[in-house]
């Protein structure tokens, strides 16, 4: 009896220790799935990241809550870096940038050392940035020889901007200098905009960072509400239209006329709706921690001219570009020669940052002769507008400006898109010369990657996002609506996002949702 007693008291052990057995290599399991899964800002891992450290964030006195993000900011742009050698180059581009920040200050009545601390602290920041992009260009476009294997930090188009803001602000007084490392680093670094922006100023971010900030409830559901948002423009929108766009552009030139016009259509759908949702995610998840970060965008396609376009679009780097290279420059202080001959020079730039290559370029002067042309006809265009009964204000002749200004914003995406410029040349060449309206009425549009569904999915999740864009741009707070609404339609909404992302969303294998278009600059 005691021995069958023992023996049940032993199995049971057996059991028990098996069962912790079991789950310790569950959880080990676990612990190295996460471990090994990539981090970005569409992972799990990211997301289990972001958890953790709101939840440091909270429980730590308010006074050292920036080390939590200075810590996770850190340890992000580790895991991310590809090339330990790129954490060299980031940590000595922070340190030189910070302290010609202080030298600036210490001799500020001193202009002439001023200039050059200012100089150096530039030429530094911004070292790392023109060899990759001129290394490119003159390997890639001229040379025609493979591309020079920089090594690019991650994040280093944008970052070099934000020092270089820096550095000239605390030249021009608007700012005194950070003078804690440390906290520098982390303006620097701030983990939710390192790879894609928007691109911050210092003074939009310096109380946010340092100054910790008490736990909101609804705050925090906000963050969470952009974040899901984020993830629909995502997986829904871009990554739907990406298979169409790819089809197209990577086979050219099997396609012509209308395959062009519908692949420049999806693209730039499918580019806004990607950088959108990576902004949008940055935001929420800078949200949590009570951070508020700039919109990047303003509904740019509503815009009725190309220079509105550009108030509308990447907001944050076309307010770079107009502070420190355009008005810098004289902006239209000089009359039209001058000012037409600044605007080329910055759509140069804009080009240029965003790749060493003549299609770059080219498409930052196409935007240029854009604004150029829109200034010299503005006159002739509203003559004529008005002669057609289309006066200012009109319906009609907003409807018209709009879809003016997006075939021509379009068109420029072509050669955005495109492998090289004489390709892009080429393809909107084919989209005026062939006419072939018939494969939207016998089903050739939907062999190019996606089924009748799908693109029926597509279109009822563009219609969603304008709809909303609409709401928006009359005024219409769509959160504020969505937060008055009691506890159980709100939890409807969220459980039905989920669904129709997990159901409707375009991912699978070989399928990397966290390749977002911006983060390739």
């Amino acid at each position: 009896m005691g021995v069958q007693s023992g023996g049940r008291y032993a199995s049971a052990e057996m059991e028990e220790g098996g069962a912790v057995k079991v789950m310790d290599q569950f959880f080990y399991g676990l612990l190295e799935i996460v471990h090994a899964a990539p981090m970005n800002y569409t992972a799990a891992r990211y997301f289990l990241f972001v958890a953790l450290t709101v939840v440091l964030y909270y429980v730590l006195p308010r006074k050292v809550r920036w080390t939590v993000l200075m810590i996770s900011s850190g340890y992000f742009y580790y895991v991310v870096s590809d090339d330990r050698r790129q954490l060299l180059v980031f940590a000595m581009s922070i340190a030189i940038s910070y302290f010609a920040g202080i030298l600036m200050e210490k001799i500020r009545e001193q202009n002439t050392w001023a200039r050059i601390a200012l100089g150096i602290g530039i030429i530094a920041s911004a070292a790392p940035l023109i060899a990759s992009k001129c290394g490119d260009f003159l390997t890639g476009s001229v040379m025609h020889r493979p591309m020079v294997p920089w090594i690019i930090p991650i994040g280093l188009s944008f970052y070099s901007m934000q020092m270089i803001a820096y550095l000239a602000d605390i030249y021009k007084a608007r700012i005194t200098p950070q003078k804690n490392l440390l906290k520098y680093a982390l303006f620097i670094s701030f983990f939710p905009i390192i790879i894609q922006g928007p691109i911050s100023r210092y003074d939009q971010l310096e109380s946010q960072l340092f100054e910790g900030h008490s736990y909101d409830n609804e705050r925090l559901m906000r963050g969470i509400q952009l974040i899901l948002w984020g993830l629909f423009l995502k997986y829904l929108i871009a990554d739907k239209a990406s298979v169409v766009v790819d089809t197209v552009f990577d086979s050219y030139p099997k396609y012509a006329g209308f395959y062009i016009l519908t692949a420049a259509v999806l693209y730039s759908i499918q580019l806004y709706a990607d950088f959108l949702s990576c902004v949008t995610i940055s935001q929420g998840v800078a949200g949590l921690y009570g951070i508020e970060l700039t919109d990047n965008f303003s509904r740019p396609y509503f815009s009725t001219s190309v220079k509105e376009f550009w108030r509308r679009w990447h907001i944050s780097l076309s307010g770079w570009l107009r502070d420190y290279i355009y008005i810098p420059l004289g902006g239209s202080r000089k009359g039209k020669i001058h000012k037409y001959g600044n605007l080329v020079i910055t759509f140069a730039v804009s080009g240029l940052w965003h790749g060493g290559r003549w299609k770059y370029l080219f498409w930052g002067l196409m935007h240029a002769g854009y604004q150029i042309a829109g200034d010299l006809l503005y006159r002739p265009k509203d003559y004529i507008l008005e002669r057609l009964s289309l006066p200012q204000g009109s319906k009609m002749r907003k409807a018209l400006e709009m879809t003016a200004t997006s075939f021509l914003v379009s068109t420029a995406w072509i050669i955005f898109r495109a492998s090289t410029l004489k390709t892009g040349v080429q393809m909107i060449l084919s989209m005026f010369s062939t006419f072939n309206p018939w494969i939207f009425f016998n089903d050739s549009i939907f062999r190019l990657g996606l089924t009748q569904r799908e693109f029926g999915v597509l279109s009822c999740s563009v219609l969603i996002f304008v709809t909303i864009s609409l709401m928006q741009e009359k005024g219409i707070e769509v959160r504020g609506w969505f937060n008055r609404q009691n506890t159980a339609v709100r939890w409807a909404i969220y459980l039905c996002g989920f669904w129709c992302m997990w159901l409707f969303g375009t991912y699978g294998h070989g399928f990397n949702a966290a390749d977002f278009i911006y983060g390739g600059f």
